[in-house]
């Protein structure tokens, strides 16, 4: 049974997320599952540090963005989910192709969520493992 709180489409999500951090780095949402979301980002002039490495800041805003939706979908309608707090784990670097991450709930409750998200290169090996904690707020009048 899907965990999302309304019906989910690859081109709403990504529509969503024009004009700001996410689409200027290229990210893109690929794959909605019943209870997970797919995005990748691509390893290339914008986002790669000067070592020629994915910039760490990058693996934490493909996080950040993946538990964020995430929250955001699964919460109750006209509720909204911000972030509280966020790790990351920099496991092996990635120097070209797409990095992709998929974010899975921890745990859903009233008034937070914990996602976890895995960041993978295209031979499918580690390069990120990150958590966010969302604090899920009631609509204001």
């Amino acid at each position: 049974m899907a965990i999302w709180t309304e019906p989910l489409t690859l081109d709403k999500l990504n529509a969503w997320n024009q004009g700001c951090a996410v689409s200027h780095l290229g990210i893109e949402f690929t794959e909605i599952g019943d209870d997970f979301l797919r995005a990748r980002v691509p390893v290339d002039a914008r986002t790669k540090q000067p070592y020629g490495l994915l910039h760490g800041g990058v693996s934490v805003v493909l996080a950040e963005t993946l538990g964020s939706v995430g929250a955001a979908c699964a919460c109750p309608a006209g509720h909204r989910a911000v972030g509280l707090d966020i790790n990351a784990n920099h496991l092996r670097a990635a120097t070209q192709g797409w990095v992709t991450g998929t974010a899975r709930p921890v745990h859903i409750g009233k008034t937070t969520h914990v996602w976890q998200i895995d960041m993978v290169n295209e031979a499918g090996e580690l390069t990120c493992v990150s958590r966010i904690t969302m604090a899920i707020l009631r609509p204001t009048a």
